[in-house]
């Protein structure tokens, strides 16, 4: 498989887990793509790495400029799918993609010659948990969610005002404990998407939402606040930080649905129809027009062989 345009090389795996973990830390989506299985003649080793995040921007080394666009494209669909994809590129005499769950298969007429199977991972920011207040409950809360993969983040009274959420799945738990209990609220409410939590009793719960009615929240905007410490008594701020904390880890259950996908990315890719590799348009530098349609090639030679007799080339691709 060719050489790539993008950046990259051999030696780079440090930077690709380097930027994992960058990633990890501040919630931006991406896949890992890994070679786990090569045939000569190719650039790509077993265990070359790159990281593509959603906007179909690969970093790292797998194979070259051959495989790279379509590494790309499946990293899109692994994260708008939020499921693992298997790519196998293999030689053949015809061109042929075959799809079936999780794994593609592209045969191609490809000179450069060689196989190679690539591993793209999704890798989705992990929920975010954001914890108001600063009772003991709320760090508490703080110290268990990140234990149970949450990226969890306290707020201070003073930090509502410039509230800010990433997109992803994020969760709120109020725990001021009637210190700020309605801005708290109000400020989490603001956010459609919010899944709202109130650790009070029942009889505090019923005057916040009082409360929060006389500013002007509605009852469906009310009706998204859960109580799960409301009708405990006795227990100690630790135990009722547990309570709350198992109510937002079974809540994604409880309504059936599954981790946050990314959107799907506005990138195109196109399909060289000589040798059935994947071409990204923005970057390619050949291309040829036949009957009003533009067509996209991977090098200089497919071109050339398209331009000698387009029409044995009009077959349809799976893209």
């Amino acid at each position: 498989m060719g050489r790539s345009t993008i950046e990259g090389g051999h030696g780079i795996a440090d930077d690709v887990l380097d930027l994992l973990r960058e990633y990890a830390a501040n919630g931006t989506p991406c896949a890992l793509a890994t070679v786990i299985r090569v045939e000569a003649p190719t650039s790509a080793r077993p265990g070359d790495k790159a990281v593509i995040t959603a906007d179909g921007r690969l970093r790292g080394w797998i194979g070259g400029s051959c495989s790279e666009p379509v590494v790309r494209r499946e990293a899109l669909r692994a994260l708008a799918e939020g499921t693992p994809q298997l790519v196998k590129i293999v030689g053949a005499e015809e061109v042929k993609q075959t799809r079936k769950p999780g794994e593609l298969t592209v045969a191609t007429t490809c000179p450069s010659g060689g196989s190679l199977d690539i591993f793209i991972e999704p890798r989705l920011p992990k929920p975010l948990l954001l914890v108001f207040g600063e009772s003991p409950a709320a760090r508490t809360l703080v110290q268990m969610g990140s234990l149970a993969g949450f990226r969890s983040r306290a707020v201070g009274e003073a930090e509502i005002a410039t509230l800010e959420i990433p997109p992803g799945a994020a969760y709120a738990v109020v725990a001021t404990m009637g210190h700020f209990d309605e801005d708290a609220l109000e400020a989490a409410l603001s956010h459609p998407d919010l899944d709202v939590s109130l650790i009070a009793s029942a009889r505090r719960a019923s005057a916040v939402r009082a409360s929060l009615h006389a500013r002007g929240l509605d009852e469906q905007a009310l009706s998204r606040v859960r109580t799960p410490a409301g009708k405990l008594r006795g227990t100690t701020q630790e135990e009722i930080a547990v309570l709350a904390l198992a109510e937002v880890v079974a809540a994604p259950h409880k309504r059936g649905s599954r981790p946050a996908a990314v959107e799907q990315s506005a990138v195109i890719f196109a399909t060289d129809p000589v040798c059935g590799m994947t071409v990204d348009p923005l970057a390619a530098n050949h291309k040829a027009v036949f009957e009003g349609k533009t067509y996209w090639f991977c090098s200089a030679g497919c071109q050339a062989e398209f331009e000698k007799e387009p029409r044995p080339y009009l077959r349809p691709v799976e893209a």
